[in-house]
């Protein structure tokens, strides 16, 4: 009896991790107005304070990679527009990778500004295995340059990145 329970048990904690790597990889899509489809994941809050916040996420187009980030406060429309300036990103590996500004976006309304950078091809492997420490954004019009020193989830972008890489891989 006792084995038979235990082996319940084993199974149902089996049947669990899988269902939880499962839902670690909700991966979603948006087609563009252009007609790209994109994919993306729910952004993960990577800094946050009374008085300012960051939200990451990875999206792609499954031919480039992209950072996309979500400052807030943002500035306004008129001024996030000139947000041109690529991303410098500390990774754990004690390196500094500059990521191409690519996009500045309002979203919903414009309640979500959202800076899209392209990870260079070169750097996905840092990507994929260094966890972020460090970002620095030229918040063009609003102030020079805000440093999130990450506190949240600093594993993120490895997770997304690894559902990505095992998808295209299948």
């Amino acid at each position: 009896m006792r084995k038979i329970n235990f082996t319940i048990v084993l199974l149902l904690v089996v049947i669990s991790s899988k269902l939880h790597a499962q839902a670690q990889c909700e991966i979603k899509n948006r087609v563009l107005a252009d007609g790209t489809m994109t994919y993306y994941f729910d952004p993960a809050d990577f800094y946050k304070t009374k008085s300012k916040s960051l939200k990451i996420n990875i999206v792609t187009d499954k031919e480039h990679f992209f950072i996309a980030l979500q400052p807030s406060p943002f500035p306004a429309k008129k001024d996030g527009v000139k947000i041109k300036d690529d991303l410098i990103i500390h990774l754990a590996d004690k390196k500094v990778y500059k990521l191409a500004h690519y996009d500045t976006q309002y979203r919903h309304n414009d309640s979500v500004m959202q800076v899209l950078y392209l990870i260079d091809q070169k750097d996905i492997e840092a990507f994929s295995a260094y966890e972020a420490v460090l970002a620095e954004i030229n918040m063009e019009g609003t102030e020079f340059v805000r440093n999130y020193d990450f506190k949240l989830h600093k594993d993120a972008i490895i997770k997304q990145l690894a559902c990505f890489l095992k998808k295209e891989d299948k």
